[in-house]
């Protein structure tokens, strides 16, 4: 799926997680759009690039790794009331990868026992959709975030297939 196919009010985005139960790599975000808040690894799309290709740039960027084997396990879509515009992102499982995780200019690498995931640091959206994520289930999901950040309505589904 290329750039091109999305309305220009959606911006697609990637995010990936490595999850080698018990542990989840996040990365603490140092600087831009998410700062201070540990999440997992991706951004934007650069012209022409597939979602997967984009996912995979990202990773090796942000964490000096690079994507082996990926599925993609959600869909989330986040809407902002302050500045509009709904961010579509599409959230992948890193199932191999080659490399140390290493940091980068942009964010900082930690392996987390999911017992001790740091959810106050964090999206607060995380808490609804990681859950599943870690069980290995696929999810669509919609967030509509006020000011401060603060979830003003939410939506997320179970799904069978992601499309």
């Amino acid at each position: 799926m290329r750039r091109g196919k999305y309305s220009m009010n959606k911006t697609p985005l990637t995010l990936c997680l490595i999850y080698e139960h018990p542990k989840i790599l996040l990365g603490m975000k140092k600087r831009g759009f998410g700062a201070g808040r540990w999440n997992g690894f991706g951004g934007k799309l650069n012209k022409d690039e597939s979602l997967e290709e984009g996912a995979k740039r990202e990773l090796h960027e942000e964490a000096g790794i690079t994507a082996t084997e990926m599925e993609k396990q959600g869909i989330l879509e986040f809407e902002f009331q302050i500045n509009g515009g709904i961010f579509e992102v599409h959230v992948f499982q890193i199932k191999g990868f080659t490399g140390t995780p290493k940091e980068s200019e942009e964010m900082k690498p930690q392996w987390f026992d999911i017992a001790d995931i740091p959810y106050d640091t964090m999206w607060p959206d995380d808490k609804f959709w990681l859950p599943l994520f870690l069980e290995g289930k696929k999810f669509r999901g919609r967030f509509l975030f006020g000011e401060n950040d603060v979830i003003l309505a939410n939506k997320l589904s179970e799904i069978e297939n992601l499309k």
